[in-house]
This record gives C-alpha cells, sequence and structure tokens, in this order.
C-alpha cells in the first residue's frame, strides 16, 4: 500500500485528514496505533544534517509516493537503501524546514507546554514552514481537557503519553480537567478501566483511563470538525484549562494565520455565547467587509434598528414591523452584538444569518467597544443624510450616543419604551414623512452589487453589475447584462453570489480584483485536483469565487482551499467546477 497523508475537510487550522501507513488511520488521532502500525523502521531514528548546520532525526518508512523531489530522494538513498523516501522528520520549531515528509514530529513541543504565546510562535512557524498536506505531530503533551486547543491550532497527531503518566501520579484525567485520584468516592466515568469496584481502582487502571478519555475526546472533536463547529465547543471546553484558554486567545491575535485557513461561507451555524465570539475570524472578516468595500447607493436615511432572534431578520415579526412602517423611505441597518452592523443588502451573508446568541438584556463594555467601533467605521465610510436610531434603551442607545460624540453627528431617536409598540412605530413612520420611496428593483440591484462588492472587493459591484437587468424574487435574485445573458445568481443559504460562464469573463475583464486558478492542460470536470494547480491567487479562502483558466480551460467555481495551500499541496480538492469550457 502506498503511505500518505491527505486533508479531507477544514475546519479553520483544525483538519481532517487521512494517514494512510500499512493500514489507513483517520486524524486528527492518537499516534500510538501509528507507531505500532508503521513498524520497528519508525523508531530507527537517524540524523542527518539540515540546511542550517544543526541535526534533522529522520524516521524512515517502507514506501513514499512518487514525484518527490530526486535530490532529496538522492541524499538518503546511502544510508537508506531499503527505503524509497522518509516518511517523517522530526525537527526544533526554531530550525524547522521542509524535509518532504509526510510527518513533522515537534521535538520540542513539551518544553513548549504551559507557555502560551511560545506555543503559537511555535505551531504557525512549523505550519508556515512545512508544506500544508502535511501532518504536524506534537508528542508527550495532550490531555482530554487541552486536545480540542492543540488541533484547533494545527496539530494533527498526538500521543496518549502524558495523560497516562498523569494516571500513574493519580491524576484522574476528564474532558473538563483533572481530578486528584484520592478525592473521588466515585468514578465519573464508564470507560472499562473504570468498571471495577472504586477501592480496587489502580494508578495503571487511571493510565487506562486516562488514554481512553483522550481517545474519546479525539473522536469528539474530529465530529465536530466535520459539523464545522469546533470553535464553538472549544470556546467552552478550553474554560477548563487555563493554558489552554490562554492559547485560544493568543491564537486569536494570529488573524493572518487562522484567516488565510477559515472559510469565507459555511452550513454550520455559529454559537456566540462568550466575549471571546468578538475575536473569531468570521466575525471579524465580516465586520472589515462591511466597513472597508460595502457602499450606500440610496440617497434616503438609514435607519439602525435592532437585530433579531430570527434569521434573517427581514423574517422575524419585529422587522416586519419596521418595515412596514418604514415602507422603503429608509435604509435598514441592523445592530448586533456580536456582529456588528448589518446592512439590510447583507443581511443574507454568512455569518449574518447563522448566528445564535445569549440574550441576556445586558451588554458586556466589550460588546459595547466592539459594536461602536463597527458602527463609526461604518458611518464614517457611508455617507447619509439623516441618521434615525430606531433603538431601545439597554445597550443600542449607549452604543449610538457614544458614535454620535465621536463622530459629531446628530442622530433622531424614535422608540418610546420598546421598538415595537404602537408609538414608536408611529413615531418612526412620522419620522420619514415627506422621503421619497426607493424602488424595488433598486432594491433588488443594490443587493447584487453589495454582495459583489463583499466577495471580490471594493467597487466590485459598480464594475460587474453597472448595467444589469435583475429578475427573481428575493431572495432568489439573478443578474443579466444588457445582451441578455445571465452573470450571476444569489445563493441565499449563504448570501454570495454564484458566477456563470459570462459572469466570470466579465469579472476577468473589470478592474475588479479577480481570484484566478492556473491549471495545466486539461478540461476538469466537477473538481481541480491540487496536483493539476500550476497557481493560485494568494488571496483566495475556502469557499471563495475562483475563475479557473488553463491552455485547453476556462471554467468558474468555488475554492476548497485557499490559494497557497491549493500551490503548497499535492493531494486533495483544490476547487469545484461549476461551469467549464474548453478551449
Amino acid at each position: 500500500m502506498t503511505e500518505y497523508f491527505e486533508i479531507h475537510e477544514r475546519d479553520g487550522a483544525a483538519r481532517l485528514g487521512e494517514l494512510r501507513l500499512a493500514e489507513s488511520h483517520r486524524t486528527p488521532a492518537l499516534a500510538d496505533e501509528l507507531l505500532v502500525d508503521a513498524g520497528s523502521e519508525w523508531t530507527q531514528e537517524r540524523q542527518q544534517p539540515a540546511g542550517d548546520g544543526s541535526k534533522v532525526t529522520i524516521l524512515p518508512h517502507r514506501a513514499f509516493p512518487g514525484g518527490t523531489p530526486g535530490e532529496v530522494q538522492d541524499a538518503f538513498a546511502t544510508d537508506y537503501p531499503a527505503v524509497e523516501f522518509p516518511s517523517a522528520a522530526v525537527v526544533h520549531s526554531e530550525s524547522v524546514a521542509n524535509h518532504g515528509t509526510d510527518v513533522y514530529v515537534l521535538s520540542n513541543a513539551q518544553q513548549l507546554a504551559g507557555h502560551a504565546a511560545a506555543f503559537v510562535d511555535a505551531i504557525i512557524a512549523v505550519r508556515e514552514t512545512i508544506p500544508a498536506d502535511t501532518a504536524l505531530y506534537l508528542p508527550g503533551v495532550a490531555t482530554p481537557a487541552t486536545v480540542p486547543m492543540l488541533v484547533a491550532a494545527g496539530v494533527d497527531l498526538v500521543d496518549s503519553y502524558a495523560a497516562q503518566i498523569e494516571g500513574t501520579r493519580g491524576q484522574y484525567l476528564t474532558s473538563n480537567g483533572a481530578h486528584f485520584l484520592e478525592d473521588l468516592e466515585e468514578l465519573p466515568c464508564s470507560c472499562p478501566a473504570c468498571q471495577g469496584p472504586r477501592e480496587e481502582f489502580t494508578l495503571e487502571a487511571c493510565a487506562e483511563h486516562n488514554a481512553t478519555v483522550l481517545e474519546q475526546e479525539l473522536r469528539t472533536v474530529r465530529e465536530r470538525i466535520r459539523a464545522g463547529r469546533l470553535r464553538d465547543y472549544l470556546e467552552g471546553q478550553v474554560r477548563h484549562d487555563n493554558w489552554a484558554t490562554s492559547v485560544m486567545r493568543q491564537l486569536d491575535q494570529q488573524y493572518g494565520y487562522l484567516e488565510q485557513r477559515t472559510p469565507l461561507i459555511r452550513r454550520a451555524n455559529l454559537t456566540a455565547a462568550t466575549d471571546d465570539t468578538l475575536r473569531r475570524v468570521e466575525i471579524q472578516r465580516y465586520a472589515e467587509r462591511v466597513t472597508s468595500r460595502y457602499q450606500n447607493r440610496f440617497d434616503n436615511p438609514c435607519v439602525l434598528v435592532p437585530c433579531s432572534a430570527r434569521k434573517p431578520y427581514s423574517e422575524s415579526q419585529s422587522h416586519a414591523q419596521f418595515h412596514q412602517a418604514i415602507q422603503f423611505r429608509g435604509h435598514l441597518v441592523s445592530m448586533t452584538s456580536p456582529i456588528g452592523v448589518v446592512p439590510q443588502e447583507l443581511e443574507l451573508t454568512y455569518p449574518a444569518q447563522h448566528y445564535d446568541t445569549v440574550v441576556t438584556g445586558h451588554w458586556s463594555e466589550t460588546e459595547k467597544e466592539f459594536v461602536s467601533t463597527v458602527l463609526r467605521a461604518y458611518l464614517e465610510r457611508t455617507s447619509y443624510p439623516r441618521i434615525i436610531a430606531h433603538v431601545p434603551d439597554e445597550g443600542y442607545r449607549a452604543i449610538c450616543e457614544r458614535v454620535e460624540d465621536e463622530l459629531g453627528l446628530s442622530f433622531e431617536y424614535t422608540v418610546e419604551e420598546h421598538p415595537t409598540t404602537t408609538d414608536s412605530l408611529a413615531n418612526l413612520s412620522s419620522t420619514l414623512a415627506g422621503e421619497e420611496k426607493y424602488l424595488k428593483r433598486d432594491r433588488q440591484h443594490n443587493t447584487m452589487r453589495a454582495m459583489a462588492d463583499y466577495q471580490f472587493g471594493d467597487g466590485a459591484g459598480d464594475m460587474l453589475f453597472s448595467d444589469i437587468r435583475t429578475e427573481g424574487r428575493y431572495p432568489k435574485l439573478r443578474a443579466r447584462n444588457s445582451d441578455g445573458d445571465q452573470l450571476a445568481v444569489t445563493v441565499p443559504q449563504y448570501g454570495v453570489l454564484a458566477l456563470t460562464l459570462a459572469g466570470a469573463k466579465e469579472w476577468v475583464e473589470s478592474d475588479a480584483p479577480t481570484k484566478r486558478v492556473e491549471i495545466d492542460g486539461f478540461v476538469p470536470h466537477g473538481s481541480v485536483l491540487a496536483p493539476g494547480v500550476v497557481d493560485a491567487s494568494e488571496d483566495i479562502r475556502p469557499g471563495d469565487e475562483v475563475v479557473i483558466e488553463g491552455p485547453k480551460a476556462f471554467g468558474v467555481g468555488r475554492a476548497e482551499m485557499s490559494g497557497p495551500e491549493m500551490t503548497d499541496s499535492t493531494r486533495g480538492i483544490a476547487s469545484s467546477v461549476r461551469h467549464v469550457e474548453e478551449r
């Protein structure tokens, strides 16, 4: 059997993969079984000189896929005449290099445990040096409480060494922390090691239990990655370990590392239960794009309103009442934590209709600061003749007054007691008296252009859709050019645009930044695999709309991995292909 490592699914820096040795192993996984599967060859460590004069330990294996750089192959042929190519390299975070292997073992992992900033710096240094489609193994550090954080940072393989050692010291580990065995009158677990009487539970059984719980936690983590909700799980889980909490917060400060690996869109809902949610890539990216790309194309007043529990907002009872009072005389902008502000054209765009938040009626100071910062940036970029704040007192009013003072603006407040009372809605309607209504076609046209701005860049909406005819009924809209060619359709599930071939050609010919995947001389059907990618735009993110070009084909599809990963990987699906034509 050919040995290799391949990534199948991604959730930020976390990945689901397959490491195939004598048998196939799903990752993230315990390396205990892998070392047995690899046989004695993986433990026959030999040192070879690294490029910087240091030594790197190579763990050979039986075979390696073809196509590996010949010069690296030759370098090891003398010492390993029976091995096609080494499959694992032991490296140090301060001297890591690409050794052409499928697995990299971080030798100083135990030294980094307990030091959050150093740990995050080391993981990022290693992950950005080794190829994207290689597995990272951290030996001797994982416990049930910390392994979700390790995986979220980009670790693929761990072992049960630390967990078992803790067991021999009388530390009973669970997914929510450690307990002194002597303090437990009952064992809160039903694994095989915990089945007997409490008084007969030995330290050896405790070590076995710890290893079992670690494996169970990895199964939970894998399922969370499949669902696209590892971060939701992580925000609760790290509370049981101070070091894991510190690592998550340090990692959140590495926006570039996480943003490159975080999908633009996904099916999974986002749970906003803590202030840490505000630092999530999805939240920060939405706020950044709304405040740097979105253009207000209405001449009407801005009407600030509170969000609703139901998503999208326009389907909620409260927003239906707001729309009835506004009668298309004002531009609706929703204020919400954790998103910030949501213009009505982008209410479908991930994550604006994909989040649930804890409602307490009380805003934390962190929430107020974040939403006021986004609102301030939004109003600085957009231009409105008037700003009407139809918001309740709890939090919303304080945010509006803060932004008023900072920008030197004057908001008009229309709420009495609650936004949906008869008097409040009457105040809102009368405040808009005399304002002209904007037409349905303008709303549809502006929705298409706003989505284009969000997806493709500042000004892209006007570059691509300045002269179009919109068809359909919101939220399912289609755009046609003056010749009648369909350019794009909206995707209501994610609030983004899907281009046709004609739309992709318009994109390429426009001045809007184009995300391109250059492929070799073949015509793709269904998908483009990473080995067929010659080059890709650096700013491509998973879920991005991409143009696919090659000597024999032109197409359009959706990225399955980032641009750097497309060019770096030797396996996996780089992009789906929606439409393609042969050249």
